[in-house]
């Protein structure tokens, strides 16, 4: 009878392995995985803008507009409960996050207006993080992209696409943008201190 079992027991791993049961299981922990980093990397951003805004305020307290919105912006995004398996609500903080994104362009426009400012050295400890944390977020973007487009596949290929109806598995949303390649790449501003004698910018 125990040899019964055991074999019965080889054979339903088997069976298993076979049909994309485990297959489905890894890559599923691979998306979950993916997201936490996508949502770290996001949350490191975040943290960053107080101290960010705070430093151009002591150099730039007249452009309350710009930083407001960045600070708006920052609320907004933090505020949202996002549920990757959702595509309303990724496409929900997919769009809050976008919006933080232009508004610290907007800000580092207004920045270079501000020779001083760029020469901070604090400010541009913070704009070096800023740029890291642009890097890393564009990876782990790519990466969880990379991730669900795996898993989609998956459960939508014959016959792994049957023992995903059985488990209840589904394609997962992923993220939509209108230009790909320009939303990979982090924005890039020279925030180098002007040579001496050298006019400051005023565009």
């Amino acid at each position: 009878m125990r040899i019964f079992r055991i074999a019965a027991i080889a054979a339903m791993s088997l069976l298993l392995s076979a049909c994309g049961y485990n297959t489905i299981q890894v890559q599923d922990e691979q998306v979950k995985s993916a997201w936490s980093e996508v949502v770290n990397q996001y949350q490191r951003r975040a943290d960053l803008i107080p101290n960010l805004v705070n430093t151009v305020k002591g150099f730039a307290a007249q452009e309350q507009a710009v930083l407001i919105g960045v600070t708006e912006a920052r609320a907004k995004a933090t505020q949202i409960k996002v549920d990757a398996n959702d595509p309303a609500s990724l496409q929900q903080f997919q769009a809050a996050q976008g919006e933080v994104s232009s508004a610290l362009s907007r800000l580092m426009v207004v920045v270079e207006r501000y020779p001083e400012l760029k020469s901070d050295q604090n400010f541009r400890d913070l704009q070096a993080q800023l740029e890291g944390t642009e890097n890393r977020i564009a990876v782990a973007r790519n990466r969880y992209i990379q991730a669900v487009q795996e898993f989609n596949v998956t459960v939508r290929r014959f016959p792994t696409n049957l023992t995903a109806m059985v488990f209840g598995y589904k394609v997962k949303p992923n993220f939509t943008v209108e230009n790909e390649a320009a939303i990979a790449k982090p924005p890039t501003v020279d925030f180098a201190a002007p040579a001496p004698g050298a006019a400051p910018v005023t565009n």
